[in-house]
């Protein structure tokens, strides 16, 4: 009995320490960045700075969250909070989590890199670049992990590509970041895979682009504009990639025509996110300039790679119009831009009055199928 009561124990650690240097070797950032995450997550939620946060000072983030008050008072201190498990894929293959990818004066930005499981020595594999939506103002790239986005990342990785879910700064009201900042830190992110290549095991020459509301306008940037424009760190300017194919869910295509934003055919045109597009400091002059530079469909042309674009035709964050806009546009001019028109859907999928049409499942399906029909 003591000699497999030893035997079972000897096992267990040789368990213990192998799923506790897995999640060690996982993390490239050796626990920086979960430190900074908690942090700065933390300063957000306890704005009284009492040390506690607790339902009156958010209720809406009070309720995930609440499941991390051991001690049932109510609150959840600091100490509970640290405790916080950060999304990551779990999909069985390797993981490169919280690459250090560029440094900032607002924040240091990372990545997440997930290989599929039955990934082959010196295979270079094909890359999905994953940016995330919020308006350019929330978010971030650990919503790959989330919901349909999970689906479909898990989807792709099944099919023999790399996922990478990439950060960038983010907008606030007064500050220094503006969109162009979020475009180019995620074409920076693409530049410095670029550059590692050859340890990361992944093919420059076979990116793709996947985002979903704000990170669909990214998405769309990422695979049209090309990869010399918008330079961001000088350290990385001179790597290049190619674009194969993109995907955008729900995701704006021009903002010099204010009026797509209008869901309901309202004469009177608001300028919803030019704030977002400017800086403190823009000049008028100055303005017209940047909303093009912003706008994906300036960059379109007849060889432009391939373009998805799934829009819900009840979208009243970003209505559909763009869609139209950019498909009629791509008519035109000959450019391979296909379109999907969501019924009953607002953004996210949001179900309106009745069932979307297709539903969630096939929109994924779609998604996937559309990127796979492209690797070469």
């Amino acid at each position: 009995m003591k000699v497999r009561l030893k035997i079972v124990l000897a096992v267990s650690f040789v368990i213990l320490f192998y799923i506790i240097g897995n999640s060690q070797t996982d993390d490239q950032s050796n626990g920086a960045y979960r430190e900074m995450y908690i942090k700065k997550n933390w300063d957000k939620l306890d704005t009284n700075k009492d040390g506690q946060f607790s339902e009156h000072e958010n209720k809406r983030r009070w309720k995930p969250l609440k499941r991390l008050d051991k001690n049932a008072d109510n609150q959840v201190s600091y100490e509970e909070f640290s405790a916080l498990q950060i999304p990551y894929l779990n999909t069985g293959g390797e993981r490169k989590l919280n690459v250090l990818y560029k440094e900032t004066k607002e924040e240091n930005l990372y990545l997440d890199i997930y290989y599929p499981k039955d990934r082959k020595v010196d295979q270079k594999l094909p890359v999905v670049i994953y940016t995330h939506g919020g308006g350019w103002t929330a978010g971030s790239r650990h919503g790959a992990a989330n919901a349909s986005f999970n689906t479909v990342h898990t989807a792709l990785l099944e099919k023999g590509f790399c996922v990478v879910s990439v950060s960038y700064r983010l907008w606030e009201n007064g500050g220094g970041t503006s969109m162009r900042d979020c475009v180019i830190d995620s074409k920076d992110a693409m530049r410095y895979l670029s550059k590692h290549n050859e340890t990361l095991g992944i093919d420059p020459n076979r990116f793709f682009s996947f985002g979903d509301s704000a990170g669909g306008q990214i998405s769309q940037m990422l695979l049209l504009s090309a990869p010399e424009t918008l330079i961001g760190d000088p350290s990385l300017a001179s790597y290049t990639y190619k674009m194969v194919a993109g995907v955008s869910w729900y995701g704006p295509c021009d903002f010099e025509d204010i009026s797509l934003f209008n869901h309901d055919d309202s004469l009177v045109s608001k300028d919803r996110f030019g704030p977002r597009i400017t800086k403190p400091n823009t000049k008028p002059k100055e303005k017209l300039a940047l909303y093009r530079e912003m706008s994906p469909i300036n960059y379109l042309h007849k060889n432009s790679a391939p373009l998805l674009m799934i829009q819900g035709d009840k979208d009243i964050t970003i209505p559909v119009n763009h869609a139209y806009y950019m498909k009629e546009k791509a008519t035109q001019i000959g450019a391979p831009v296909t379109t999907v028109i969501v019924k009953n859907a607002g953004h996210n999928w949001r179900r309106v009055g009745a069932d979307i049409n297709p539903t969630r499942e096939e929109i994924i399906k779609t998604t996937v199928d559309y990127l796979v029909s492209h690797i070469e």
